[in-house]
């Protein structure tokens, strides 16, 4: 009888047990659902359910390469945008918990929609798949893509007809290019691989390898030190100049409610960065110290007469002359020259 009692009352606590950890897991799972939905900012705290924080022991958060019991969206581990995060419940039973939760990280303060008058046009080769664009003196330097029509390009601004070209082997799909010193360097889509050439003579220099934890080539610019690159996401890329394939530092970029993926066409002008968004007419300015977008271009009525052509002849090309702004995209046939208000 002493027996029977025995395992009936072990049965009955990891009855009790088990009971728990569903209600902490079910905690966790309904907490994840509503995390998503909500915009979170450097220094708010995880609330996590009553549920989970009376029967645990601890509570830490993993990273996949980093982890810590700070139950806060800190810098230190949080970036603006989507943060993939594992919560890791030791319960005072002893169990070890895990659940899988997102955190959108937004802006505090939103960004200022910029107004522009539209100063000057000029023409645009409307066969070019705008990649890179940027202007170097009196000179528009551009990569365009595609397979089998990818190509470095030089010429006069107000005109159409290249003073120096340089095609692209097949099979490759030229993308940003930004120019350091007497060197122009050019990124590739998914080839895997960047260029280094001649700015005077457009010779081919060197190649180098695109970082790994870059997921594509995108936009390329250069800020003065290092060269700043996109992959299709929110981040900027900081690579070193004397080795490209060297990642220096990660940038996340926000904005106070849209997660900017995507990021594409760069150029750094007095202090920012400029990027356009893919398949979206507008540009943002990005503040490189902290990763904030602080003022937003919005190009729709620019850009509407090329979309309506193709779907595909999206804003994509950003470069300065003087303090103006220069706006052109792929397949377009036309450079607008801007002047923001």
């Amino acid at each position: 009888m002493k027996k029977l009692f025995m395992i009936s009352f072990v049965s009955i606590l990891s009855l009790i047990s088990c009971n728990k950890e569903q209600k902490i897991l079910s905690a966790l799972e309904e907490y994840n659902v509503a995390a998503e939905q909500k915009a979170f900012h450097f220094g708010d705290k995880l609330d996590l359910p009553k549920d989970v924080l009376e029967n645990a022991e601890s509570i830490s958060i993993s990273f996949g390469d980093k982890q810590t019991d700070n139950l806060t969206v800190d810098p230190r581990y949080f970036t603006f945008g989507e943060n993939r995060i594992t919560l890791e419940v030791k319960t005072k039973d002893g169990e070890t918990l895990n659940q899988d939760a997102t955190i959108n990280v937004f802006t505090r303060n939103p960004e200022k929609n910029i107004s522009y008058d539209i100063v000057a046009e000029y023409p645009h080769d409307a066969n070019n798949f705008v990649e890179g664009f940027l202007m170097d003196g009196d000179m528009i330097y551009e990569s365009d893509g595609l397979d089998g029509s990818s190509q470095l390009i030089k010429y006069k601004l107000g005109q159409t007809l290249p003073a120096m070209i340089e095609k692209q082997p097949a099979g490759i799909f030229s993308e940003g290019c930004a120019i350091v010193g007497d060197k122009i360097f050019q990124l590739t889509y998914k080839n895997r691989l960047g260029f280094i050439y001649d700015k005077n003579t457009f010779k081919k220099i060197s190649e180098f390898l695109i970082p790994n934890l870059m997921v594509e080539g995108w936009g390329l610019t250069f800020d003065g030190r290092n060269l700043v690159a996109t992959d299709g996401s929110n981040k900027l890329y900081y690579l070193d100049i004397n080795d490209a394939s060297q990642i220096v530092k990660i940038l996340s970029v926000g904005g106070s409610h849209d997660i900017f993926n995507q990021l594409n066409e760069l150029e750094f002008h007095q202090g920012f960065i400029y990027s356009n968004i893919w398949h979206q007419p507008i540009i943002l300015k990005i503040n490189p110290a902290n990763g904030e977008v602080v003022g937003k271009f919005d190009f729709s009525k620019i850009a509407k007469p090329f979309l309506d052509a193709d779907t595909e002849n999206v804003l994509n090309g950003i470069a300065f002359k003087g303090n103006n702004m220069l706006v052109t995209g792929k397949k377009w046939s036309k450079i607008y020259e801007i002047a923001a208000k």
